[in-house]
């Protein structure tokens, strides 16, 4: 292989890799990728594969990938770090340009965001691996692969780790197609015993979390079309759908959706992990302060207190006058209604995620249910068996019919502020392990 500079060395490296980790790490393909669920060791394997291709072609310059710079920063990099030091490695990390060099080997790895893709035109690489492969635009893998041309390397090849969102072009391109130069290992579910010892219960606990079909894409590592059909799929009138009575010694929790045509709210209660929907209130052409005269109307007194919850775009915008959260203000200030929390984000949580919160408490993958609707919420019932996506796409269909949506939204930001930080990983976008 030559002297200098194109000699690799050996370094001994703390790691029992796992049978499909190890499937991963033995593959000779110029492109090769990892699958599998939550907490089966893909960070582990991204990681150990980036220290051997940076030992197999020394003072060349490989990268590491990550969909946006806050997974970059916060699991990516940090779980590169923490091998490396675990494993005595000589490195030296460059914050100021995001990279990090093995001394003993002159290597240089650089850590890219690769959202904004068309930055990743440039130098040779001589690999690269990309972490939650999923969550990244193909253009940017495509923008990589063009980028693996260091005449130098003694081993080109580029991978990548990731969790299956449905049959998106990941599956496409790396599982559903056989392309000449591709491979890729499917972690089994439940094989990661590392985990299991410390945590036996883990995937118990997600039973109770997701709702099944969630439940098996991320635990068990499937592929499964979350976007297909009904938005949410887990509501069973039979099932979901029983007597709701008003308890006065609990607050109220008033969700609205603001939007002038129509006007849509809900009502609800919320007992532990249980969330009653009491009540709904539709009103057509309609303004936020007529919204608080028609809660008044129904409600003209609750000592308990009340919970407000909104879009979190409520702060700017507005029906009429004021903005749609000011008018909301203004109204409890009469003090009818003891005390009044404004639960409201500054940013809405991303769709797909309130939707995969809301099949869980409605359904959850062990056949819990924790979202009950009283029968009167006729346009409430109807948003949960008739909103559907647009075909092809994650995005909620609210031309189909414009009454769609707004209630289940609005629900939908209740249930995401109260029980989202309960429930790991898949909700903050961190990784497990």
């Amino acid at each position: 292989m030559g002297g200098g500079e194109r000699q690799s060395r050996e370094r001994n490296i703390a790691y029992s890799p796992l049978p499909s980790q190890r499937r991963f790490h033995e593959s000779a393909a110029r492109f090769k990728g990892f699958s599998g669920p939550i907490g089966s060791g893909k960070s582990q394997a991204l990681c150990h594969e980036a220290i051997k291709l940076s030992y197999l072609n020394p003072g060349r310059t490989g990268l590491i990938g990550a969909p946006t710079y806050p997974m970059l920063r916060d699991a990516t990099a940090a779980a590169l770090l923490e091998t490396l030091e675990r494993n005595r490695i000589p490195h030296v990390v460059n914050r100021a340009e995001n990279f990090v060099v093995i001394r003993e080997t002159r290597s240089k790895i650089l850590l890219r965001a690769v959202d904004e893709f068309e930055r990743l035109r440039g130098s040779n690489l001589a690999w690269f691996g990309v972490d939650e492969l999923t969550y990244t635009a193909e253009q940017a893998w495509l923008r990589l692969e063009g980028r693996l041309r260091d005449p130098q390397a003694a081993r080109l090849g580029g991978f990548a780790v990731w969790t299956p969102r449905g049959y998106d072009w990941v599956y496409d391109r790396f599982v559903g197609r056989k392309i000449e130069g591709y491979e890729t290992v499917i972690a089994e579910p439940f094989e990661n015993r590392h985990l299991l010892q410390k945590v036996p219960d883990y995937y118990e606990r997600l039973l109770s979390s997701y709702d099944e079909r969630l439940f098996q894409q991320e635990a068990l590592g499937a592929y499964v079309n979350l976007t297909a059909g009904r938005v949410y799929h887990a509501f069973e009138r039979v099932a979901n759908v029983c007597e709701v009575e008003l308890d006065r010694t609990r607050p109220l929790r008033w969700a609205l959706d603001f939007n002038f045509d129509p006007m849509c709210s809900v009502v609800a209660q919320v007992e532990g992990d249980t969330v009653r929907v009491l009540d709904e209130i539709v009103l057509r052409r309609a303004s936020t302060r007529q919204a608080c005269e028609e809660f008044e109307r129904r409600y003209p007194r609750h000592p308990a207190g009340v919970v407000v919850y909104a879009d979190a775009t409520g702060a700017q915008r507005q029906t009429t006058g004021s903005s749609d959260i000011a008018v909301l203000r203004e109204f409890f200030r009469s003090g009818a209604y003891g005390d009044v929390k404004f639960k409201i984000p500054a940013a809405n949580p991303l769709v797909r995620d309130r939707v995969s919160l809301m099949n869980a408490k409605l359904r959850a993958a062990d056949g819990g249910r924790t979202l009950m609707v009283t029968g009167k919420c006729v346009e409430l019932m109807k948003d949960f068996e008739q909103v559907a996506y647009k075909e092809g796409t994650q995005v909620l269909d609210k031309e189909a019919d414009r009454k769609r949506t707004h209630l289940s939204d609005a629900l939908g930001y209740l249930v995401w502020q109260e029980f989202h930080g309960g429930t790991p990983g898949i909700w903050r976008h961190q990784r497990l392990i």
